[in-house]
């Protein structure tokens, strides 16, 4: 059995938190990782920032 996590973040065009579609795992300039994926709802790109250790961001997905 499989168990998958699904990664939530605020969508600000449907107002609401969705499941993120596609996720992957992106470090920013701070050098902080994000998921960051698509909106199923509206189409946009949402992020939700996990911190500064790559293994905790890639655990969530």
């Amino acid at each position: 059995m499989v168990l998958y996590i699904m990664v939530e973040a605020y969508d600000v065009k449907a107002r609401k938190k969705v499941e993120i579609k596609d996720p992957k795992v992106v470090q920013l300039k701070n050098g902080r990782y994000a998921i960051k994926g698509t909106s199923p709802d509206t189409g946009i790109t949402v992020m939700r920032i996990c911190g500064s250790d790559k293994a905790k961001a890639e655990a969530l997905i």
